[in-house]
């Protein structure tokens, strides 16, 4: 079990290398996401414009990831109808990992898989899970590095803040 959580940390370590210190900062445009979905929709930020958006950086092998999705479920399934879209990014290297968590989590908002890190690369997410809520016009307002499940309430109160 030692080894499986030093293997694990080398790989998150490895993952999003110094990510911390220069990650995507609240007040920035937020970058594009530019891959597809399972289902084939391309997740673009133009098309995103006019909505708050929640893009959750996420992995299967993430314990506060599992804690934190079904919340993002919820938040999705009660928002969606008041303009807020939540896209997961799965960082998964292996695409059959991505997809068996995502069905595994019943996730049913946009999910892309970002096994080359393209994506993770652009908004240099600090750890996992990492959440960025972006307002109307594209820009960053809050940037969530973790999840504990106190943080359920914030991230809805922020929402709900950007929908005003």
């Amino acid at each position: 079990m030692r080894r499986l959580a030093l293997i694990l940390s080398l790989l998150c370590v490895t993952v999003l290398g110094a990510a911390s210190v220069s990650a995507l900062d609240e007040g920035q445009r937020a970058p594009e996401i530019g891959l597809r979905t399972p289902d084939g929709q391309t997740i673009r930020m133009a098309d995103l414009r006019g909505k708050v958006v929640v893009v959750d950086f996420w992995a299967s092998w993430c314990a506060p990831c599992r804690e934190e999705l079904p919340v993002l479920q919820r938040l999705h399934e009660q928002y969606a109808s008041r303009g807020v879209v939540v896209v997961g990014v799965g960082i998964d290297r292996n695409e059959r990992d991505f997809r068996a968590f995502k069905e595994r989590m019943g996730l049913t908002f946009p999910v892309v898989h970002d096994g080359a890190h393209q994506v993770a690369g652009r908004y240099e997410p600090p750890r996992m899970p990492s959440t960025f809520l972006i307002d109307r016009n594209g820009v960053v307002r809050h940037v969530h590095e973790g999840y504990r499940a106190s943080n359920a309430r914030e991230l809805e109160q922020q929402i709900q803040t950007l929908l005003r």
